[in-house]
């Protein structure tokens, strides 16, 4: 009679956002319920998955050299399978140049994994873009056991010039809020303290439902949420701020006084050359007083994209300026690159490589010094933070966020206390020392509350926010 069956291990690598994460913890989950272990060695692992980006073109290269890394390192039997953007934005010309991987699964087609591991024969699934499953599945490998990203949306319904998403994500489509209950209850409940909202245009939520309910619907609904601490919201677009939102942010105490607001620029001809609506300078000025005004103490996080077609001097310079009389305390920079399939790659007035990086340096410096000022204003005070672990810098300290700093994009407090002594996962009360533009260190005031049962399976190569 033969023995049991040795367990089959898979590495899976998730490069990209945090929505990209969230859907190699759904495949995980799907391989684990199929009888898979996952494997942080991926000479260990019978198969190797590598779930990719292609937002832009820094994206795909990444994407491709780590592809050519595992099929240049792979060990005879290893199946190799590629997912996710990459797929779905070359689809059947990434099979002809990729003879060294197995299998091919587009953006709508993960759900097909176990099954083609399980049958190891050479293929590539492609369909309508996007996955999203309205019932909540089994998910593993999150970030970390105690703060979690939850995915509402799918796909896109704006078109933005410069941004090829809605052909690798497809429509927007939202899920249904008794299911978004559910997972997130579902995360509480394995030790999930803090829920990241995410998605290509997380106010566009609801838009797309019988009765067209709205994010601050959902916000509220998941503040009644037993066990969660801190519920922040990641992605969403200027036209989506409402009052009921700012709302919904001042008054429920779960809410974290955070929010992530891509603007891309400040002048008004540039944004409208990106179709990203009507408002400008000014209104965006309005906006913004608008929301400091209604939720006292928020911390704002956007992004800013320089170098965009036809972008002249002068309007840089409206950017720059505008980026230093905000004050945003987090703020990306990021340079136009010319996507194949987007309406900005056929713009005349392409900025020179050289230009963009002026422009880049100039308001990445100016952001560091807004940051830096920022930073300095927290120290002497108390601040309660989430303890994410030990420090990977240094191993007599450990490292934590408060509630103005989203995970894995923004900086982190180092906490001066041996890690052995702060549970991850656990609150306390730090006050702040010193600061520089990006991290705090502070040392903790009160011991640390120990939190519930915790998730202990990870994705064995964690992306990049």
């Amino acid at each position: 009679m033969s023995g049991p069956r040795p367990p089959r291990r898979v590495h899976l690598i998730s490069l990209g956002c945090p929505k990209n994460r969230v859907d190699s913890e759904g495949m995980l989950g799907r391989l684990m319920a199929d009888g898979w272990e996952v494997s942080a060695d991926p000479a260990a692992a019978e198969a190797l998955v590598v779930n990719t980006c292609a937002f832009i073109l820094p994206a795909v290269q990444e994407s491709i050299d780590t592809i050519l890394g595992l099929t240049a390192a792979r060990r005879a039997g290893q199946q190799i399978v590629v997912t996710g953007c990459l797929v779905q934005r070359y689809g059947r010309d990434l099979a002809t140049e990729l003879p060294e991987v197995d299998a091919f699964l587009g953006t709508g087609e993960l759900h097909r994994l176990p099954a083609v591991l399980g049958a190891r024969e050479r293929a590539c699934h492609l369909g309508p873009a996007g996955w999203l499953e309205q019932e909540p599945g089994p998910r593993a490998g999150q970030w970390a056991a105690h703060s979690a990203y939850l995915k509402i949306t799918e796909g896109c319904h704006r078109r933005c010039s410069y941004c090829i998403i809605p052909a690798l994500r497809g429509p927007l489509r939202s899920r249904a809020l008794e299911p978004l209950l559910a997972e997130a209850a579902a995360l509480a409940r394995g030790g999930v303290r803090e829920l990241c909202l995410v998605g290509q245009d997380t106010t566009a939520w609801g838009r797309d439902l019988p009765g067209r309910p709205r994010l601050a619907a959902l916000l509220r609904a998941l503040a009644g949420v037993e066990g969660l601490h801190w519920i922040r919201v990641l992605y969403a677009h200027p036209s989506g701020i409402d009052d009921e939102l700012l709302a919904v942010m001042a008054g429920e105490a779960r809410i974290c006084r955070y929010l992530d607001l891509p603007l891309q620029h400040a002048d008004g001809a540039v944004l409208r050359a990106m179709g990203r609506g009507s408002l400008g300078r000014a209104g965006l000025e309005r906006l913004l007083s608008r929301v400091r005004a209604a939720v006292p103490g928020i911390v704002l996080r956007t992004t800013f994209m320089v170098g965009f077609p036809g972008e002249r001097e002068e309007q840089f310079e409206v950017l720059r300026e505008f980026v230093g009389e905000q004050r945003f305390e987090r703020a990306g920079v990021f340079r136009y690159f010319a996507e194949e399939g987007t309406r900005a790659a056929g713009l005349p007035g392409q900025v020179p490589p050289g230009v963009q990086q002026e422009r880049f340096d100039a308001l990445v410096a100016a952001q560091a010094e807004v940051a830096l000022a920022w930073q300095r204003g927290l120290v002497g005070r108390k601040l309660e933070v989430l303890v994410d672990g030990p420090s990977p810098e240094h191993e007599l300290l450990a490292v934590g966020r408060h509630a103005g700093l989203a995970p894995e994009v923004d900086g982190v407090v180092h906490l001066g206390q041996p890690p052995d002594g702060l549970v991850p996962g656990s609150f306390v009360q730090a006050q702040v020392r010193s600061a520089d533009e990006v991290d705090l260190v502070a040392e903790v005031q009160s011991s640390p509350a120990r939190p519930s049962r915790r998730l202990r399976t990870r994705t064995a190569s964690p992306g990049e926010g």
